[in-house]
């Protein structure tokens, strides 16, 4: 594979979680009020999605359920192009002469392509935390809240939730490894197609997301806090805090429509990725024609 091909995937990575991201960002915003807000500031009762839903929209409009989109978006252009040019130039070492690879080639590449990203992209994701779980009706900008952040909490704090940030990293391992090894059975018979890598990209994504949810509840809350917030950074502590205050459920936090939304943004990613590559290849091709 040429580094213009590691340049296409990363490319259509970008503009595929874009395009999800939009398709999917008021599922983002419940699950990430989910994850943050406490059981015991609440009245006990169970909220569904779709009351939560309409309790935003009551109290902040529909502009409520795309609060930190731009942020979100921007984040996640960058953390795609980011993790796919790291995971394609990752496979390159490994990849067999039939294109396929072994579930621990495909772990590897899977982990070193997350950590970058995680370590280039944790500052963002901070700003995107704090805006969407933002208290009153009044919208600030993405530079507003980086300002408010850096001079409430200061420069630390835009990494804050980068350890449980980096123990996530197996989120993307198991869903990228799930997606190769499958992807292998289906080109064994045939040529797999869009509608194939968002079922696949689908499933990949439901059971890494499921396995790694108590971690992911963490690193939403670690990304709130405060500086003048006592509570410990530690990742086991920090789980322990969580169950002390909200009880075991407190890890799971709008886990269904986590699940939903994380299933849905994967699946459509892989989908628009597929059309965007040969894109991607066409554009590039022409670049390097005019040069």
């Amino acid at each position: 594979m040429s580094q213009n091909d590691n340049v296409a995937h990363a490319l259509s990575g970008a503009g595929g979680g874009a395009l999800a991201m939009v398709v999917t960002y008021p599922l983002i915003t419940l699950s990430t009020r989910a994850q943050t807000e406490s059981r015991k500031e609440k009245t006990g009762k169970k909220v569904s999605a779709v009351d939560a839903a309409k309790a935003i929209v009551q109290r902040e409009g529909i502009s409520g359920l795309y609060a930190g989109l731009d942020s979100a978006l921007f984040g996640i252009t960058i953390t795609n192009f980011i993790y796919y040019y790291f995971y394609e130039g990752t496979k390159n070492l490994y990849e067999a002469p039939a294109g396929q690879l072994t579930t621990l080639q495909s772990m590897s590449a899977g982990a070193i392509a997350g950590a970058a990203t995680c370590i280039f992209t944790n500052p963002i994701w901070v700003v995107n935390t704090r805006m969407t779980v933002r208290d009153g009706s009044a919208q600030p900008s993405t530079l507003a809240t980086v300002k408010d952040i850096y001079e409430r909490d200061g420069l630390k704090a835009f990494f804050s939730g980068l350890g449980p940030a980096l123990v996530l990293v197996i989120n993307p391992v198991l869903q990228y490894t799930i997606f190769e090894q499958l992807r292998n059975a289906v080109e064994k018979n045939r040529k797999m197609t869009s509608i194939d890598a968002f079922f696949i990209g689908a499933l990949g994504k439901i059971i890494a997301t499921s396995v790694t949810y108590p971690y992911i509840t963490l690193k939403a809350r670690l990304q709130l806090r405060r500086k003048d917030n006592t509570a410990s950074s530690s990742l086991i502590q920090g789980i322990k805090d969580i169950v002390a205050r909200d009880g075991l459920a407190g890890l799971y936090g709008g886990l269904t429509t986590k699940v939903l939304q994380s299933a849905l943004t994967s699946a459509f990613l892989f989908f628009f990725k597929e059309q965007l590559y040969a894109i991607a290849i066409a554009i590039l091709a022409i670049l390097r024609r005019t040069k």
